[in-house]
């Protein structure tokens, strides 16, 4: 006897080979409010030991990017000026543009640097133990993103930078020790802790040929009483998402984070072998139901919540010293109409991974043709991704249909149910042979699904395409899923795999990632 496909376990004469999981984590208590940070200069012996290559690898948290993210989104609405501008008088100021020369030439558009540092240093101890933030800071940057709003105010284009990227700094004076020097390689990071916020402004302009109108710097010790502001984050996953560096631990399904389960989600980077390029569209993927939470839970129209949201992100803020009340008024009006579908994320296009460089390490080298394509789109202020018309809402599944080989039978005396089953399951995405037979008891109630044990993932996947069905481990039939569809079948449920990449440069709305 099968057992439903919600819950498969061992039977006397199925057998399920369960997936090894670790034990669950409690979730980690919210952090004590943030405190005012006091000024600092970048740089150090931990910086340079960074820069060098040397310091063991410790868990990031992307957070302070959509923390920045968040301060876009939240000028829009029609708060007022007055409200904005007491705002305004909390944001830290920086000059990164100061005595800059040979800059690239304005575009259509404005395009904002979004930084988040590593600023451990300003935490608690009991902080640091409750979220596992150990180590010594790097005075460097953590996460860099380019945002780019259309000329037309209709679209913000979000493109992460590795922080690992290979680059080239440009001839410069140390921050630190005042010593001057030519241009080396380092990884992207680096920029920050040799030269601050104008040495990482520059040598981001010489990598995308982009220039920059606004740099925004966050940090994290806001960023968990501000999401537990906005009622949480509702996230969705298609498979357990654990990670003992972070604590993370969340199940398959759809959950709605508080503010410490946001920090844990979006600096997580041991999930799986992706590493920061999968942390990168998490991060990705967080921004885009930040937007979604912000635009419809009505911070954006009420000024009294609308104060209190966005004075506690600008209590971690540093901002260059044009991007004021204007600005923000300016990004507001822009914005009010902004949808989760009216962002696209992309990652610069890649032509190298674990790229060597002596002295420096394992770095990510940019495809030189590819990436230039990419940031000439910026420039000519055109769209990044492939504008679809709108999907029916799909079931998010941990193997894509697309991946998954499956033989369909009938086990009806009804005619052409085979061909039913088969073509609705390919129309879905998923490899039929497209040769549906007859199979197994002619009055077969229940549609079955058998699998081997060893492709347990892409059966779970195909189960949630068959609402209802019943789940049969079958040790040693190999890869081919085999459905015997039964009289209760009605309909193929429409599935998808998490973070599916569309248009040129591999770009998705955000509508795309949040839970549907």
């Amino acid at each position: 006897m099968g057992l439903p496909c919600e819950s498969p376990t061992r039977t006397a004469e199925v057998s399920l080979v369960p997936t090894p999981h670790r034990s669950p984590r409690p979730p980690h208590p919210r952090t004590a409010p943030p405190q005012r940070r006091t000024a600092r200069q970048p740089g150090g012996r931990t910086a340079r030991r960074n820069r060098a290559g040397g310091r063991k690898a410790q868990p990031r948290w992307g957070m302070r990017v959509a923390t920045g993210l968040s301060v876009l989104v939240l000028g829009a609405g029609g708060i007022g000026h007055a409200v904005v501008s007491g705002l305004e008088t909390g944001i830290d100021r920086v000059d990164p543009f100061k005595d800059m020369k040979n800059r690239p030439q304005g575009g259509h558009g404005m395009n904002l640097l979004l930084v988040g540092t590593d600023g451990r240093d300003r935490i608690t101890t009991a902080e640091k133990k409750k979220y596992k933030l150990g180590g010594a800071p790097c005075h460097c940057t953590d996460t860099l993103m380019l945002v780019h709003l259309s000329a037309d105010k209709q679209r913000a284009s979000v493109i992460s930078l590795p922080r690992d990227s290979y680059a080239e700094l440009p001839g410069h004076t140390d921050a630190t020790t005042g010593k001057e020097h030519s241009p080396h390689p380092v990884k992207l990071n680096a920029a920050y802790a040799e030269g601050g916020p104008q040495l990482t402004v520059r040598t981001v302009e010489q990598m995308t040929g982009i220039k920059i109108d606004h740099y925004l710097e966050v940090d994290f010790t806001s960023f968990m009483k501000t999401v537990d502001t906005l009622g949480g984050v509702e996230i969705c996953t298609a498979k357990p998402l654990k990670d003992t560096y972070t604590g993370l631990d969340l199940a398959p399904g759809t959950h709605k984070l508080d503010g410490g389960q946001s920090l844990q989600y979006v600096r997580s980077r041991h999930l799986d072998g992706a590493a920061d390029l999968g942390r990168m569209q998490r991060q990705q993927k967080f921004m885009a139901a930040l937007i979604k939470q912000t635009t419809s839970s009505g911070v954006l129209m009420n000024p009294v919540k609308f104060q209190e949201v966005t004075s506690t992100m600008l209590e971690s803020v540093r901002a260059d010293k044009g991007f004021g009340t204007q600005q923000m008024l300016e990004l507001g009006k822009a914005m009010r109409g902004f949808t989760p579908a009216s962002s696209e994320f992309a990652s610069v296009p890649l032509e190298e991974e674990g790229y060597q460089v002596k002295g420096i390490g394992s770095t990510v080298k940019w495809d030189a043709r590819k990436s230039k394509k990419l940031f000439q789109a910026l420039r000519e202020d055109r769209p990044l991704a492939s504008h679809l018309p709108e999907q029916p809402k799909a079931k998010l599944v941990d193997v894509a249909p697309q991946q998954i080989r499956v033989q369909v039978y009938n086990g009806t005396p009804k005619d052409g149910l085979g061909q039913d089953v088969d073509a609705a399951l390919r129309a879905t995405g998923f490899d039929t042979t497209r040769a549906p037979l007859n199979g197994g008891p002619s009055d077969l109630t229940r549609t079955v699904v058998r699998y081997d044990p060893r492709w347990d993932r892409s059966a779970k996947s195909l189960a949630a395409a068959l609402p209802g069905c019943e789940l049969l481990a079958v040790k040693g039939q190999g890869g081919t899923m085999k459905v015997t569809a039964g009289s209760d079948f009605t309909k193929v449920q429409r599935v998808k795999a998490e973070d599916t990449r569309r248009g040129e440069f591999g770009t998705v709305t955000g509508d795309q990632v949040v839970c549907p």
